[in-house]
């Protein structure tokens, strides 16, 4: 499908284009940091310009639900003009990231800058600019088609909590089950392998993260009195945490890789397919790392975006000021956290953890084990899905190139979304990996969004022929 770059959607998009940018910068000066008390009045002034922009751009149904404890979510809907069309309802959030450390920013991140083809500033990739490009698409999808509806009955999903985790998104879903009805969820939150690699994301991992602390006694004690007559709490958890994996880097909880699902040989060579230059990817995604490092078998793209991980995210015991304090403390924690793939389920793996805990928790020493929530369960679709090949066709449109399937390294609510809805879900999202979402100087490549609004604009077209309801 590759290859015509004349589109009336195309040029829809440029038509648009520019009111596109003034709004999106405007809706980026909201400082919307879900996560911080001290914005949640931000968090409610995104919500409803976000509502006013959409009643501005002709959506019929739209409505700020801003209830109980959850931050404020924004609901839309448009019906088709065909009764019998598919519905389709598009998932992202308003809310953003923290900015600190603020002195690492070039510029306030507020403050919405244009640098080259970028446009840089808190929430333009993460998420507030792929909501708005969805927005795009749909007007383009009007101008394109000459129709006063779209071709299927779209309805928005923009929630204000996912930076916090989504802890009520059940809660919103469950009440408005009847609202978020569709047939296919296309959700936002995502990207593509690089500028010139245009792919489709098949799935999220999930994530568990969790403490384990170790108690020797109730107070530190002097190392002279009793060293080497009572179990030292941090040496018994520094031996726990270097049994986690094997010398392969193996997870060796018990049953853990029972329920993992491998990837097909389809999404094997398209991984294998993708361009890698591991210096660069060094540089650019791993935090200053030397060396790539992981499981053997697999390659970087397969460790990051098919495979379980535990990680050791924190430890700390005892004295770590100046100087040195001879003492056995009385306590010792670290902080881990696990990546999940299909079909592992977070509520599995905390009870390996227990179990993997009790096997290495010495005589005299007491163990805790604790989670931060339930988890988040991982999620994939096959890239034979008509719906996941729709969007590849629509890529293809929009890239006037091939489109190849990937994952995604992270974790999001796609799994939540898909098993309360019961219907498929796919990625649509036009952002890159280096785009620095969570960190200092966050941007969005802005020719790629364009992009990713002709592909939606092209999905709305195709949909009602690849979908049956």
């Amino acid at each position: 499908m590759a290859g015509d770059s004349h589109h009336p959607e195309r040029s829809a998009v440029a038509a648009l284009a520019e009111e596109f940018l003034a709004g999106l910068r405007e809706w980026l000066t909201i400082p919307s940091i879900g996560v911080d008390p001290a914005h949640h009045a931000d968090v409610h002034r995104s919500a409803q310009w976000l509502a006013d922009r959409l009643r501005a751009d002709g959506w019929p149904e739209v409505e700020v639900w801003d209830h109980g404890p959850a931050l404020p979510a924004v609901y839309a809907c448009w019906p088709a003009a065909d009764p019998g069309a598919p519905t389709v309802l598009v998932y992202g959030h308003h809310d953003v990231q923290p900015v600190d450390p603020v002195d690492r920013w070039h510029h306030p991140p507020f403050e919405p800058v244009t640098s080259g083809d970028e446009l840089l500033g808190r929430g333009a990739s993460d998420d507030k600019g792929q909501v708005a490009m969805h927005l795009l698409a749909v007007k383009a999808h009007l101008a394109a088609t000459g129709r006063n509806a779209p071709g299927v009955t779209l309805k928005l999903f923009i929630e204000g909590e996912e930076e916090s985790g989504s802890p009520h998104l059940r809660k919103l879903l469950e009440d408005h089950r009847d609202d978020l009805g569709c047939d296919l969820v296309v959700f936002t939150d995502t990207g593509v392998h690089d500028r010139d690699t245009p792919t489709v994301n098949t799935g999220q991992r999930g994530v568990l993260g969790g403490e384990i602390t170790f108690f020797g006694g109730t107070d530190d004690v002097h190392s002279g009195r009793a060293g080497g007559a009572i179990p030292n709490p941090a040496t018994a958890l520094a031996r726990l945490v270097a049994a986690l994996h094997d010398e392969d880097g193996r997870i060796q909880l018990p049953g853990f890789y029972d329920d993992v699902r491998e990837p097909t040989e389809r999404e094997r060579a398209d991984y294998a397919a993708l361009p890698f230059d591991e210096r660069r990817w060094l540089a650019q995604n791993a935090g200053g790392a030397q060396a790539v490092a992981g499981e053997p078998g697999y390659t970087t793209f397969e460790r990051i975006w098919v495979r379980p991980t535990a990680e050791v995210n924190g430890l700390s015991s005892g004295y770590t000021g100046p100087g040195l304090k001879t003492i056995i403390p009385a306590s010792a924690t670290a902080k881990i956290s696990f990546r999940l793939v299909p079909d592992q389920l977070p509520e599995n793996v905390a009870g390996q953890l227990r179990e993997f805990v009790a096997q290495h928790t010495p005589d005299g020493i007491r163990a805790e084990v604790s989670f931060r929530g339930t988890g988040v369960p991982p999620y994939a679709i096959s890239p034979d899905d008509p719906a996941n090949e729709a969007v590849r066709d629509a890529l293809e449109l929009a890239f006037d190139q091939p489109v190849r399937f990937a994952r995604a390294g992270g974790s999001g609510p796609a799994a939540v979304l898909q098993a309360w809805l019961g219907v498929p879900l796919v990625y649509l999202g036009a952002t890159l990996p280096d785009d620095r979402v969570h960190a200092p100087n966050e941007r969005v490549v802005v020719p790629l969004l364009l992009k990713g609004a002709e592909a939606a604009a092209h999905l709305w077209r195709m949909l009602p022929e690849r979908l049956t309801r």
